[in-house]
């Protein structure tokens, strides 16, 4: 059973952690809302979290973090898996933040729909420096494999929004998932090449994740039995493209120092 509302459930008060003594290289976590209702693929958050989106108060998340600038912390990093979900939540967090005047620093994970001017200004001017978002694909018909609900352009558009407002920019990169072929992959790499992005992350293979359609899929095919319990992480690649994608990632990223990938 879920809490409906979280401001029923108290956050780490300052007095409970202690504190190291370099405070300026802590990033302290901020969890403003659980429950995720996108259903993604391969994401576990709906199974571990639920699908109905429950929130802290903008006022006691704002509160919160002000009693933690107050004891040195002035680094924060809001781990809710889609810091915009719902836009109108990360509006008012923002606007709240600014009233404050707390002077911190923050990185947020934004899923790359329903981001408008308004709210990348009101995130930079709260001291939001970068963010994480994973477009997983460059290639359309991919994305609509993962049950993803934006599309390459609507990327674009969202990552010039954030280069304007000097906020730094994380990129994310699953390549191997259903369907996937080289042209659906030199797609995605042209793709993430084109975007101001500042730093990029790529995966091969897609972690398999209970009691999700990735892994039912690879129930089906023989990927994983039904009896695995996946503690230990199993991938699904799609077969036919291990060696020659490994070795594109490789000659991609030798030329681009800002790419990272991982086999």
């Amino acid at each position: 059973m879920f809490a409906k509302n979280l401001d029923t459930l108290p956050l780490p008060d300052t007095d409970l952690l202690s504190l190291p003594s370099q405070k300026e290289e802590l990033w302290m976590p901020v969890q403003t809302r659980r429950g995720c209702p996108l259903s993604c693929s391969y994401c576990s958050t709906g199974t571990i979290e639920g699908r109905v989106l429950r929130r802290h108060s903008s006022d006691a998340t704002v509160q919160w973090m002000a009693r933690w600038r107050e004891a040195g912390v002035h680094q924060f990093y809001f781990v809710d898996n889609t810091f915009n979900l719902p836009p109108s939540h990360a509006k008012e967090i923002s606007r709240k933040l600014i009233d404050h005047g707390l002077n911190i620093r923050w990185w947020s994970i934004l899923y790359p729909k329903h981001v408008d001017k308004e709210l990348v200004g009101l995130m930079a001017r709260a001291g939001c420096e970068q963010v994480s978002m994973g477009f997983e694909s460059g290639s359309e018909r991919i994305l609509k494999n993962m049950n993803k609900r934006f599309t390459p352009q609507e990327v674009r558009q969202i990552s010039e929004m954030l280069f304007e407002h000097g906020i730094r920019q994380m990129g994310f990169l699953l390549l191997g998932s259903p369907d996937e072929t080289r042209e659906s992959v030199e797609e995605s790499l042209v793709f993430a090449d084109s975007l101001k992005i500042d730093s990029l992350k790529i995966t091969s293979g897609v972690r398999i994740y209970p009691h999700t359609s990735l892994a039912k899929k690879a129930i089906d095919e023989g990927v994983i039995s039904s009896h695995d319990d996946l503690l230990l992480p199993r991938f699904y690649l799609t077969k036919g493209i291990e060696d020659w994608l490994s070795e594109t990632l490789k000659h991609w990223a030798t030329t681009r120092p800002h790419w990272r990938f991982q086999d």
